[in-house]
């Protein structure tokens, strides 16, 4: 099986490093994953795989909806449950301050 080329610059010279292929040429590293562990994963936005019970921070400040409260850049909060069947907002937690709510993996960040 010969390796696939890079998603960013699309190099040809890929090689395996333990559980990732890196590309020698830009020093882009990703994880070797199944293409159905891919489909059913949740990511934060450094494409850290999140599970049930992980701790993460808000990568900048979200409006909660209905209300006038903020949740602040760098509030660490802890993934209750991780849903990713889930269209937009895959994590259910409770946020210290604002209570019970769902967040987007995409404005996190894994702890």
């Amino acid at each position: 099986m010969s390796e696939p080329k890079c998603p960013e610059c699309s190099g040809e010279y890929t090689y395996i490093d333990r559980e990732k292929y890196v590309c020698p040429e830009c020093a882009h590293e990703w994880l070797i994953l199944s293409p159905a562990a891919e489909v059913d994963s949740v990511r934060d936005s450094n494409g850290n795989l999140l599970v049930d019970g992980d701790y993460v921070t808000v990568i900048k400040d979200l409006k909660v909806k209905g209300s006038s409260t903020v949740v602040k850049i760098g509030t660490k909060i802890k993934c209750g449950r991780i849903d990713p069947d889930a269209k937009d907002h895959e994590i259910d937690c409770k946020v210290s301050g604002v209570g019970a709510m769902k967040l987007t993996a995409k404005f996190t960040r894994k702890v």
